[in-house]
Parts: structure tokens; sequence; C-alpha cells
């Protein structure tokens, strides 16, 4: 049976190329790099070297990066160091109906607190208003976060827009850039952003490794406290193998990021053809153009995600309903809940993320086992009328 894996927005697989560099940090280097002997030093070097590829990555400066444990430390990170920095300043924060949860629970996590929270809608297609983000800034707005592009249904945020209009009200502002990095350009000066989030085992490092960047010279204060590690913004021994990992692989997914994001997007497009043209019933969400390269999001009418899933995996097809952090959760997407779809429509749902390693012959052999599974499905759905 042919495997195919379609559900990269849940992790890549380890590019062989950074698993190897990452090994001789697990073994030959294996150095603290706060130490000052040898082992030490190398290890320091290699950390050192790996914050400057990232920073060229994303357009910053290495003093900008902070090396965390993956997307959700880093985004808690942003958002509560700067509101508790900024706390005499004001005490309201605007995020987005559609954001991950590593946003939404820290943002009503600080409103018991005491902090006040404004979740913007967003239209059909999940995308936020600029009309509403300005509406929703008061005086005591000291934060903004919308995420760069969306982990269910791809919709890129007008975030250069929106970071404009903050940096003129004087507003921090943070994005959560786990699924674009990697996919489509990423830069923190385009963007406006004073705070950006990316998550290695997104573009094929491995888990546990993510960044925090921080614009120099923006309010903010640490969460945690210990010893002097990352400037003492994040301390704790370093994850030296993975952050080499993660250096090695922000050079090599931007080496041809051009090139592979135009192959993804034409992979993308068959799929959507083919799903569109072969089963009744169902709906593309998200943007129809401003939309990640590798991810494509369909409601079908008259099945449950849950079974279809089941079904994929029983032909060898892997992929998802939404968030890998919500899976196994009975309840609908909240992104399409959020988009207007209903309720038993939203149940419905399918998210097809595709990679690297994935080619026409994938997209074939999915075309063909998803027709007579939708069928099957049906048959025996009672939410069809009989």
């Amino acid at each position: 049976m042919k495997k195919v894996y379609f559900d990269h927005s849940a992790t890549t697989p380890v590019h062989p190329v950074v698993a190897e560099e990452m090994i001789r940090y697990v073994t030959e280097n294996f150095g603290n790099p706060s130490s000052i002997h040898f082992f030490g030093r190398e290890a320091r070097r290699a950390v050192e070297e790996a914050r400057e590829k990232v920073a060229r990555g994303i357009g910053a400066k290495p003093e900008e990066i902070f090396f965390t444990s993956g997307g959700t430390e880093s985004d808690n990170m942003a958002i509560k160091g700067a509101v508790y920095a900024n706390r005499r300043k004001g005490n309201h924060i605007i995020t987005s109906a559609v954001e991950h949860h590593a946003v939404l629970d820290t943002c009503k996590a600080l409103q018991e607190e005491g902090f006040t929270l404004t979740i913007l809608p967003v239209d059909r297609y999940g995308m936020v208003r600029l009309e509403d983000v300005a509406e929703a800034i008061t005086e005591q707005t000291v934060l903004i976060s919308i995420m760069h592009a969306n982990n269910e249904v791809g919709t890129i945020q007008p975030i250069s827009e929106i970071g404009k209009l903050a940096r003129e009200k004087g507003i921090l502002f943070h994005t959560d850039a786990v699924q674009s990095m990697g996919k489509i350009p990423v830069d923190v000066d385009d963007l406006q952003v004073d705070f950006l989030t990316i998550s290695g085992h997104k573009f094929y490092a491995p888990k546990g490794i993510g960044v925090l960047y921080i614009r120099k010279g923006t309010k903010w204060q640490p969460i945690s406290h210990g010893g002097g590690q990352e400037r003492k913004h994040r301390p704790g021994t370093e994850n030296v193998p993975g952050i080499i990992a993660l250096g090695k692989a922000v050079e090599l997914v931007l080496s041809d990021l051009s090139e592979e994001s135009q192959r993804l997007a034409a992979l993308r497009d068959k799929l959507v053809q083919g799903v569109m043209d072969r089963i009744p019933h169902v709906y593309l969400n998200g943007h129809p153009t401003r939309r990640l390269p590798n991810l494509v999001n369909f409601t079908f009418e008259f099945v449950e995600g849950e079974s279809l899933l089941y079904s994929l995996d029983m032909k060898g097809v892997a992929a998802s309903s939404g968030s890998a952090c919500t899976a196994g959760s009975m309840e609908p997407s909240h992104v399409l809940l959020a988009m207007g779809i209903p309720v038993e429509i939203a149940r419905g749902s399918l998210r097809l993320t595709l990679g690297r390693d994935n080619n026409n012959e994938d997209v074939d052999y999915f075309l063909d086992v998803l027709p007579p599974i939708m069928d099957r499905l049906r048959s025996i759905s009672p939410l069809v009328k009989k």
C-alpha cells in the first residue's frame, strides 16, 4: 500500500542534512555553551552561527533572536512579556478569533488576571479586516497579536498593514509566523512587527526548538528566571543540537524558497481542482488567492471529519481535520466557526498540507482513493436525507 504524508502543518520530517548536522552536536560536540573550556567554546560558536543564520533569514539582527522550545513558548513569552512590561501604559490586548490556541488561550489567561481583551471577527475567508483593528484600538491598547498565516485554512493576514497601523499608534505588535516560515517570505521590517514567533519542526528541523524575535529597544520583560542564558530572556541550558538544526533548516528552506513554493502551489491547485471535480457538496475554505502554497482545507457535507481521517489512514494517507494541537477533540474547528461555517458542515473538515517529498503521484493517489471513501461514508451517514 502506498503511503502519502499530507500533514506537514502538524510536523515535518527532519531534513537529512539537518539531522546529520544535529547528530554531531549530540555526540562529538556535546559541550555546554556556558562552559569556558574548548568543548563549551565550540558549542557557543555553533549556537551563535545558528543565531546569525536565523537572523539573516528573517531580516533581523542576531541580538534580536532568542531560542525557545517552540511556538507555544515563544507566543507566551511575546504576549506576557509585552503586556507585563507595559502594564502602566495600558491593559488592553487585541487578537483575532482564528489565532492558534497558544495565542488565544494566553490572551484569555491574561484576561483572568485583569487585562481587557478584544477578539476580532474575521470574514468568510478567515481574514482580519484592517478597519476592525483600527476601531478596536483604545488609549489603553498595549499589544496587538495577529498570526501571519492561519494554520488551518492557510489565509495570509494583512500583517504589514496592521503593523503600520500599530506603529503609528505606538502599540506593540506580535505575529505568530509558525506556519508561514519556510513557505513564504518572512521579513520583520516588511511586516513591521516587534515580536515574531517561529517553530523549527514546521520546516524540517526537529521538535522542541523555536525562536522568538524581539525588536531591539522594545519594552519587554522575561516571564521565567534562572541562569543568564539567552541574555536572561530565556534562561536554561541551551538545546544546542536543536539550535544547530534550526539554523541549518532555515538556511536550507530559504535557499530555494521561491521555486519550492511554486512547486507546492501547483500541487495544491491540482488537489483543489481534482477534489472539486470529483466530489459533490464540497467547499474550499480560506482565501482563494492570499493563501499558503502548501495548504488546502475542505469541508464536506454529510460526513464526519474523524471518520474521513480514519478511512484515509487505512488507505495510507495521513491528513488532519485542523490543528494538530486540538487533535482528538470532538468540537468543530474554532477557525471554521469564526468564518461563519455552520457547525454541521464544519465537522466534516479535512486539511491537507504538502511538503518537500510530495509529488504528482501522491496527489493522483489521493484523488483516486477519496471518491470511493466519500461514497461509502455518505451511504451510511445519518446526515444524508434518505
